[in-house]
């Protein structure tokens, strides 16, 4: 049975990294400080170190945090029957998550040497692939195109329109994009899976 002390712990512990997770996607991670976090969440700046030893140590755990979520959300897309639509509503429903934010903020981050979210990215887009590969095997694809090779254009795709619109929201419309994204991907589905017949 969880104590008091446990529960106020576990309590602190979980805005601290809700803090951390938006500054990291607000201001950068080599921006942010340990007194940015503790103005955000409420939390003591003592408690931060003491929950995570230190702020690579808090980077890692907002990341480990943002995997579990990003999980989360995919299993509850996930269905029986697979078909375009359902998977379109899949990658809305990823793309619309804060940790999307974060995701690409902390991007070149993690292509430092030796960074050590390095192995957490690696993970995250495995994380990706797989689902999205997944639902693609389920669909009917046009012979020579595998499910893997789309899935990774998918992903990177999505990816990049966020990461330009992070850089000039004035200059580019992500709804828009994500849209012509989908009309892309259902083109090139047979007739009735997420596409207009040919000529309709």
């Amino acid at each position: 049975m969880t104590t008091r002390r446990e529960q106020t712990s576990n309590e602190s512990r979980e805005l601290i990294l809700a803090a951390a997770a938006e500054l990291f996607a607000e201001k950068g991670y080599r921006q942010t400080t340990f007194i940015d976090v503790a103005e955000r969440s409420g939390i003591s700046r003592g408690s931060i170190p003491w929950h995570f030893g230190s702020k690579e140590g808090l980077l890692l755990a907002v990341l480990e945090r943002s995997v579990v979520k990003v999980r989360d959300s995919l299993a509850e897309e996930s269905a029986e029957e697979a078909s375009f639509e359902q998977l379109d509503r899949g990658a809305g429903a990823m793309f619309a998550l804060p940790t999307t934010k974060l995701f690409v903020a902390l991007l070149v981050e993690a292509l430092e040497p030796d960074s050590p979210i390095r192995g957490r990215y690696v993970e995250i887009h495995n994380t990706l692939r797989e689902h999205c590969r997944r639902w693609l095997e389920r669909l009917p694809l046009p012979p020579g195109l595998s499910a893997e090779a789309l899935a990774v254009t998918i992903i990177g795709a999505g990816i990049g329109i966020h990461q330009q619109w992070l850089l000039a929201p004035e200059l580019v419309d992500a709804e828009q994009a994500l849209a012509a994204l989908r009309a892309l991907v259902a083109g090139v589905l047979p007739a009735g899976e997420g596409a207009a017949p040919r000529g309709e």
